[in-house]
């Protein structure tokens, strides 16, 4: 699944929101899914290591993320659901200089094992999943921009 946006910023602004963690509760689209969203942060603040935790409600779930690669154009994160369903991804987030911004593209790929392979059969998950990554892109761009 891809997704992609124009952003009217330097590759580098866009790089500091995606490559910490903590800059994810400015425009990641489930960081408002649980006011009460318990958030674990360990290992660097940013970059190869930096690791992300988080337990809510049945909406938020439970998972984590780590960065597992950086340059200055592309950051790679594995990512894991725990809760409500278990699900393993590799996500990519690729900042191409473009017309004075940034082109983001925001790409992520698993396979659907288990439950989420039975629902998968019947709903559109790029649909699903894709309409989060549209609203992520159009607040990272406002966080980027202003």
């Amino acid at each position: 699944m891809t997704r992609s946006t124009y952003v009217a910023a330097d590759p580098a602004v866009v790089h500091a929101l995606v490559n910490d963690f903590h800059e994810w509760r400015k425009w990641s689209p489930w960081e408002d899914l649980d006011p009460n969203l318990q958030r674990t942060y360990t290992g660097p603040d940013s970059g190869v290591g930096a690791h992300y935790g988080w337990s809510g409600n049945r909406k938020a779930g439970e998972g984590s993320m780590v960065i597992t690669s950086v340059t200055p154009l592309e950051i790679d994160v594995k990512l894991d659901f725990l809760k409500p369903f278990s699900a393993s991804n590799q996500v990519q987030f690729i900042l191409t200089p473009h017309d004075g911004g940034t082109k983001v593209e925001w790409r992520m790929e698993g396979e659907q094992k288990g439950l989420w392979g039975f629902v998968g059969r019947f709903m559109n998950m790029d649909k699903v999943v894709g309409t989060d990554f549209e609203q992520g892109l159009a607040r990272l761009k406002t966080a980027a921009e202003s």
